[in-house]
């Protein structure tokens, strides 16, 4: 499982190994470990030991470094790598410039050039263009959202074949992730010990590029702000059956779904759903749709009965045809997904655990109707979820689980597969996926999670790179829980 932390929490936990150490140590190692990628990513060739030096000078790096600790780490970078014989040039934009960073970069040969204020000067100008190589060292965890005044067109400043690291995180960037601003946009993070919000939120993990994490030593706090499952997580929780379960055991799940007009809706969830290995599925729908979902999954029951989690709203246009029984879905303890039309059932708390899976726009409708001020991203996400005592999974390139702030949990944020994912049919498939782990034990935040990751697997099977069909996602979901249940079988083995 992938962890980020809040800046607090890393503030507090780097403090307390700083206590430990030699002044310094800490960006001493931050430093180390960026100059490592730096060279890597050059491809840095060292001297052969025969007493000839590599010719490395022909790579121009260009080190912005700004008035924190940030700044230090790219300035005690800059004067390895010019120590390293490569051209090194510092251009110093920050208010102020760590003193000894500073000191150590000019003794190793880094040419500084000063951009606090104003437009580019011509040397800054030219450096940037001839760039081979970008460390962005602006600002940290302690910044605002956005570029400082006189870096807004800094961007447009750097080669275009230029390859830029950003220290801990992109200049600009929210650190809590949950706002979007200008950014210098990254084609590589490298952080240290401890993963940010940004690292892994909507708003900002585009930004970041590929992250790489470099250990300086401290231990990650007991309780972080965002997680994200990764193949081995969903395979070690995945309710599995054993000998002696039967098909209630392993979970029956109810849905009410798919309405006339939109009949499909309901084949694609419930195919997804006993694909995904749900011990039953109960039905419950208008007679078009129940019609087309016994013809394509006829191992179905139709009507009501015992379930252990609810699925609604999927491909309706009013109540799904059942609006007494849904009613009493809702009075219930029973956990349930909310999705698509089933959104606006809900004005107050339920008793039971509830999941609502909006898209960006729906999650602006149901926040306005809820009489909400935040009505978009993370922070919308919350108040909704706040508001409603319930998980709002909130749909996108990067898919996020919001919890209401109470519980203490952790948002999970989860890469969601292929853009080709992006298809009429694809959210009804991952309601399915999620409701069906759900009927089998697992919480709805961690079912919620799961289903995203083998909604976005299920995607890459069907049509590795290329178009996909949301039932052939759906279809798809089966091979992929095979697949991860495997990683188990194979790590045990090893």
């Amino acid at each position: 499982m992938i962890r980020a932390f809040t800046v607090e929490q890393v503030r507090a936990a780097e403090d307390a190994v700083r206590q430990q150490v030699e002044p310094g140590e800490l960006m001493q190692r931050a430093a180390y470990g960026l100059v490592e990628v730096a060279k890597a990513r050059l491809g840095f060739q060292p001297a052969d030991g025969a007493g000839d030096e590599a010719d490395n000078g022909a790579e121009r790096v260009v080190v912005l470094a700004g008035s924190g600790d940030n700044g230090g780490d790219a300035l005690y970078a800059a004067a390895w790598l010019a120590s390293a014989g490569l051209n090194v040039i510092a251009l110093l934009v920050g208010s102020r410039t760590h003193a000894g960073g500073l000191e150590q970069a000019l003794a190793d040969g880094v040419v500084p050039v000063e951009w606090r204020t104003g437009a580019a000067p011509d040397a800054a100008v030219g450096a940037l263009a001839e760039a081979s190589l970008v460390l962005d060292g602006i600002v940290g965890i302690g910044g605002k959202p956005g570029l400082p005044d006189h870096l807004r067109d800094l961007p447009d400043l750097i080669a275009p074949d230029a390859y830029v690291i950003a220290v801990d995180l992109p200049s600009g960037v929210d650190p809590s992730g949950e706002v979007g601003a200008d950014c210098l946009y990254a084609d590589e993070t490298v952080t240290f010990s401890l993963l940010k919000p940004c690292h892994l939120l909507p708003a900002s993990e585009a930004a970041c590029g590929l992250l790489t994490v470099v250990d300086i030593g401290v231990p990650e706090p007991d309780s972080p702000a965002v997680v994200r499952y990764e193949r081995h997580d969903a395979a070690a929780s995945w309710p599995v059956p054993g000998p002696f379960d039967d098909k209630y055991s392993r979970g029956v799940l109810g849905v009410v779904t798919g309405s006339e007009s939109y009949p499909g809706a309901a084949v694609l969830g419930v195919t997804a759903a006993v694909t995904a290995g749900v011990g039953m599925v109960r039905y419950i729908g208008p007679a078009r749709a129940t019609d087309l979902v016994l013809q394509h999954v006829p191992e179905i029951v139709t009507g009501p009965g015992r379930v252990q989690a609810w699925l609604l709203g999927s491909g309706w246009d009013g109540h799904g045809g059942a609006p007494e029984l849904v009613g009493e879905i809702l009075d219930g303890d029973l956990p349930i997904v909310l999705d698509a039309g089933a959104l606006d059932l809900l004005d107050d708390p339920r008793s039971g655990a509830t999941l609502l899976t909006p898209h960006a726009g729906e999650l602006q409708r149901l926040a306005r109707r809820l009489e909400l001020d935040d009505t978009t991203g993370v922070s919308g996400a919350r108040a909704v979820a706040d508001e409603l005592n319930a998980h709002v999974l909130l749909k996108g390139a990067v898919t996020v689980i919001v919890p209401p702030s109470h519980s203490g949990a952790p948002i999970v944020s989860q890469t969601a597969g292929p853009a080709w994912l992006a298809t009429a049919g694809s959210g009804d498939v991952l309601a399915g996926l999620i409701a069906a782990v759900a009927a089998g034990g697992l919480d709805l935040p961690i079912a919620a999670a799961l289903g995203v990751l083998v909604h976005g697997g299920a995607a890459e099977a069907a049509n590795p790179g290329g178009p996909v069909r949301a039932l052939d996602v759906a279809r798809s979901a089966g091979r992929v829980v095979a697949d991860l249940l495997g990683t188990v079988r194979r790590d045990a083995s090893t």
